[in-house]
């Protein structure tokens, strides 16, 4: 499988361990000393982090929705990606456009196969 291919599906893992509610599951998807900055600003360290703080944020009904641009995978080397992803979510089942989010994230070659070691979740702004 290509390394596109490989990094699109961990892409999509995102959205489905993120739905499922599966917080051991999602940290997965990122290494152990992943740098993760959500859009509130709060800087998690490491897989361990990532799990307790998306255990209790999964227990609300807030779900990924699809969208946005083609996600932008720019190889930096064989081992190294940037990845540029778009996209918004819903709460109790209902769109909420105020959630729309341009995220950066560095995909890292590893032994378990492509993770993520950093992620940065911003709100898109309309000028």
């Amino acid at each position: 499988m290509s390394t596109e291919k490989e990094i699109f599906r961990l892409l999509a893992r995102i959205a489905e361990t993120w739905n499922a509610g599966d917080s051991e599951g999602y940290a997965g998807l990122f290494t152990e000393d992943a740098d993760y900055i959500t859009f509130f600003g709060q800087h998690l360290k490491g897989r361990q982090a990532i799990e307790e703080a998306h255990r209790g944020l999964f227990q609300l009904d807030i779900k990924l929705a699809g969208g946005g641009p083609e996600p932008l995978i720019k190889p930096l080397t064989d081992d190294v990606a940037l990845v540029i992803v778009g996209g918004t979510s819903s709460v109790n089942g209902e769109p909420d456009p105020g959630r729309e989010s341009a995220i950066t994230l560095t995909a890292l070659r590893t032994p378990e196969g492509w993770r993520f070691a950093s992620f940065h979740n911003t709100r898109v702004r309309k000028p």
